[in-house]
């Protein structure tokens, strides 16, 4: 088996290193937060240094408690022996895909590690794409027919997995296709993992939002972290709700969990205890990241719009999805090395998240443009209008600068019509 460096690390990486050599790159590549950790926060990680024991591997009981707490005041009763924490909701991701076994339905596009994923653990993922104007679902009427035909060639489909609100387009399910999604998962038996690291960043909060754990809760996993909402990403802290009344999951998960991470990092267990209580201090920080990223992320939208990219408006998170292909320059690889490598703008294409590679599509991640600085993001989290601090406004204008010199690209070297090479008659 190859196993190559995650699409999103690598071009991370990328990017950085041309920023040490002295290269100005939009960093529009990376799903990281962006954003200083809250005080309150590192308090709690300092007074706890001192735990160094392993403990549960299951995670503390105070955290299950206190996740458990978290999903109950969003609306879903929950017993703390439903939850399991892990080291990040990635590495439970994976510990779910080994513990549930068979093949796998995913959304396309999705986070590339979905697929790299189930790949490693032996699962062959199916691809389905996402209603039109919709992310982070796969159609419903397209999946009864995937899976069938899968089925009918001898393979075992266990599971389909959703993302709520979505990476890499930003968008969130409605409420219609979520509902039609579980009758399909009961109708097929597929246990359904939702992803939900996102949940709190959903940029209105009057949107509606269905979790399938509402409707189906008997065969529903919901998993988040702490890295999108309260910028954790390095403390690598997540938790799991598991259906109800399946005991063998839950042995299974942690029998992979008990092999592979042991247990959470203790430290990291007591802040995440503090965070998933929601206190008021960090539910402010919280609404303040929710508030700056569609801020930001409407503003880049309406560049890639004035660059005539066809682009639905983010809805949550700090992602986007464009489409350039009005541009006729190639498909997502050329037109990613082209915005990085002549106009230093960094994206990730689109076909690293499962997309047609012959379509223009990238994602576009905003949450690096809040301030290079502690400070800066710190600044960028409380002002007013925050649109019009000098640094983002100067990295939105060079934003737009680069896709009008794409778009200008695309017009020095689209074919002259006929009547122009064609030359006029002589008059007479």
């Amino acid at each position: 088996m190859t196993v190559t460096l995650s699409a999103t690390l690598a071009a991370n990486e990328d990017i950085e290193r041309r920023r040490r050599a002295g290269e100005r790159v939009l960093h529009l590549a990376f799903g990281e937060a962006g954003l200083p950790v809250h005080p309150a926060l590192r308090d709690k990680l300092a007074a706890a240094s001192e735990r160094n024991g392993y403990g549960p591997v299951a995670g503390a009981s105070g955290l299950r408690a206190a996740a458990a707490g978290y999903w109950t005041r969003r609306g879903l009763a929950t017993d703390p022996e439903l939850v399991v924490s892990g080291p990040g909701s990635k590495s439970l991701l994976y510990g779910l895909l080994l513990a549930i076994g068979g093949d796998i339905v995913l959304p396309m596009p999705s986070w590339v590690s979905y697929a790299a994923q189930a790949d490693l653990v032996g699962s062959r993922p199916i691809l389905v794409p996402a209603p039109s104007g919709e992310g982070g679902v796969p159609d419903p009427e397209l999946v009864t027919a995937q899976v069938v035909r899968a089925r009918a060639q001898g393979r075992t489909v266990s599971s389909v997995l959703v993302t709520l609100p979505d990476n890499p387009t930003g968008r969130l399910a409605s409420p219609e296709t979520v509902a039609r999604l579980v009758e399909v998962a009961r109708e097929l038996d597929l246990t359904i993992i939702s992803d939900e690291i996102y949940r709190d960043l959903v940029h209105d909060p009057s949107l509606p939002y269905v979790s399938p754990a509402d409707l189906a809760p008997e065969r529903t996993i919901i998993t988040t972290g702490l890295s999108k909402s309260l910028a954790l990403g390095g403390w690598r802290i997540g938790v799991a709700r598991l259906p109800e009344n399946d005991p063998l999951l839950r042995r299974q998960l942690l029998a992979v969990a008990s092999e592979i991470w042991s247990a959470p990092a203790a430290p990291v267990q007591e802040a995440a205890t503090y965070a998933f209580s929601d206190p008021p201090e960090l539910t402010e920080r919280i609404a303040r990241s929710r508030r700056l990223h569609g801020l930001v992320a409407r503003a880049v939208h309406e560049r890639f719009v004035a660059a005539g990219a066809d682009v639905p408006m983010p809805q949550g998170g700090f992602y986007l999805y464009p489409d350039l292909g009005h541009l006729r320059l190639g498909g997502s690889a050329e037109i990613t090395k082209l915005l990085l490598e002549e106009h230093g703008i960094g994206v990730l294409p689109g076909h690293a998240f499962g997309d047609d590679p012959s379509a223009a599509r990238v994602r576009v991640a905003v949450s690096l443009l809040y301030g290079d600085t502690a400070e800066e993001r710190m600044t960028a989290l409380t002002s007013p209008d925050p649109l019009r601090l000098p640094w983002i406004a100067d990295n939105l204008d060079f934003l737009s600068a680069g896709l009008r010199e794409l778009s200008a690209r695309r017009h020095a070297t689209a074919p002259k019509p006929r009547s122009a090479l064609v030359p006029a008659p002589c008059g007479g």
